[in-house]
């Protein structure tokens, strides 16, 4: 059995991979984007939370939102563990965000020259 080489069967594959390529780094530079946006709306809502003298976390929140994500990544054939993950590391970031606008708030209000 004989196999033929990828450009031989009228493929060039480093023009392939160079589109591919291509198409991922549009991808990973929306993805940037889209995660900036989010971070933007979620410090807004850490400020509101510290105006507000809410806690930085909601479980309840967080709990309802990993399983929506878990269902949107089956709909989109993502394994939704991986979704479950990335979702964690995001809430860890913000919570993270909203501890460090809680504190500075607290600083400010202790601080009446501010």
């Amino acid at each position: 059995m004989t196999t033929s080489k990828p450009q031989e069967a009228g493929l060039d594959v480093s023009a392939e991979l160079a589109r591919l390529r291509d198409s991922i780094d549009n991808i990973d530079a929306a993805v940037v984007h889209m995660l900036a946006e989010r971070f933007k709306c979620t410090q807004q809502v850490g400020h509101l939370k510290a105006a507000h003298h809410l806690p930085p976390a909601d479980p309840s929140r967080e709990a309802h939102q990993i399983a929506r994500l878990r269902s949107l990544a089956e709909s989109a054939k993502l394994d939704p563990a991986f979704a479950e993950k990335l979702l964690n590391f995001i809430i860890a970031e913000v919570i993270r965000h909203h501890e460090r606008i809680a504190d500075d708030a607290g600083a400010a209000a202790a601080d009446p020259s501010e």
